[in-house]
């Protein structure tokens, strides 16, 4: 039952983007049409999944043992670029459409501190080796439900008649910050 309330309140009670929010640049860059927004949104599932578990391993079995928990920045870093580099050079040779379709914003999963701050938040709760994974695919599905949910209102938005001071940026900013007051109205639902 613990797992599944860590999962739940990963992806819409502490939701990186919206109650946190980590991972703006992305989110507010790639979140223009459903059909990019979805895809980044696994590919930083898939990096967070990952990051979860391997920074798990690190923390527990490297730096705590040999009591350096100083190097957990520069190790969770480095794990973070490695993986973005995997994902990057998967879509480049397997989807290249999709590899163009991100453009900028696929490297900079690698500075996306909705992804370090899952591994700090990780070390910092303490949670075990099951936990950490529930908490990495749960906070992606999150990240993957913010952008799917700003990427459809923005497509709608496309086909409105917006008042020229609130277009483009505005608008998007304005959206934002309404979803995210709707997700700040879940906090305190599940307290983990």
């Amino acid at each position: 039952m613990k797992l599944l309330l860590l999962f739940i309140a990963s992806i819409i009670v502490n939701n990186f983007v919206l109650s946190y929010f980590l991972g703006i640049c992305p989110f507010i860059g790639v979140s223009k049409r459903l059909d990019s927004a979805v895809p980044m949104g696994f590919a930083v599932t898939f990096v967070m999944t990952m990051t979860a578990v391997i920074t798990w391993i690190i923390n527990q079995l490297i730096l705590l043992k040999l009591n350096m928990p100083y190097l957990q920045y520069v190790a969770f870093i480095l794990v973070i670029a490695s993986l973005v580099q995997f994902v990057e050079m998967f879509l480049k040779k397997f989807i290249p459409s999709l590899y163009k379709a991100f453009g900028i914003y696929l490297p900079l999963i690698t500075t996306n501190c909705a992804i370090l701050g899952l591994a700090l938040l990780e070390a910092l709760k303490n949670y075990n080796f099951l936990e950490s994974i529930v908490f990495g695919v749960g906070s992606g599905l999150g990240y993957t439900l913010s952008m799917a949910i700003m990427a459809g209102i923005r497509e709608q938005l496309e086909l409105s008649n917006i008042p020229k001071p609130f277009e483009n940026a505005a608008i998007t900013l304005i959206t934002a910050g309404i979803l995210a007051l709707a997700f700040m109205g879940f906090s305190g639902m599940i307290a983990l």
